[in-house]
């Protein structure tokens, strides 16, 4: 959806960048298992130095910084706000699964195959954010916004 007006070459940079924290943190959080059963910690490696800026309290000020420098300024293009925005909501989402699969672990460790079932939790997550996230860094790329179902919905809400 280009309704808004045309985006610069440098607008969709910008647009786009902020995927790679989420990306990164799928890969290195949730997917590293995955990715070394196929033999492919070098991605893992790769993603990690960046995965390492969503730590405590790096991490913290990065969101921050970014809800309060861009996504609250009016004088910054809607296209880019709007792609900074959604890519901390996907970052939220993931901090949420990673707060909340260790519980599932702690409260659920009696049974047998749950160490199976998070790890398919982790797979799918880990999964399902590389799909969403290089979705939307195509659609970036390619001068649209990324319309991810609800996700985009609460996005659009909440920037004008």
């Amino acid at each position: 959806m280009s309704w808004r007006g045309s985006t610069s070459p440098t607008d969709r940079i910008f647009a786009a960048l902020p995927y790679l924290l989420p990306i990164s943190i799928g890969v290195v959080v949730h997917g590293a298992r995955l990715l070394s059963s196929f033999g492919l910690d070098v991605v893992t490696a790769f993603f990690l130095p960046i995965a390492q800026l969503s730590t405590f309290p790096i991490g913290l000020i990065i969101f921050i910084a970014l809800f309060a420098l861009v996504i609250n300024n009016s004088n910054i293009s809607h296209f880019i706000r709007y792609n900074v925005f959604q890519s901390l909501l996907i970052g939220i989402i993931l901090t949420l699964i990673e707060v909340l699969t260790p519980v599932l672990g702690n409260l659920l460790g009696f049974l047998p195959g749950i160490q199976e079932i998070l790890q398919v939790i982790n797979s799918t997550v880990f999964l399902g954010v590389v799909a969403a996230g290089g979705f939307s860094i195509v659609q970036t790329a390619l001068g649209r916004y990324a319309e991810i179902p609800s996700l985009s919905n609460v996005v659009y809400s909440q920037i004008r």
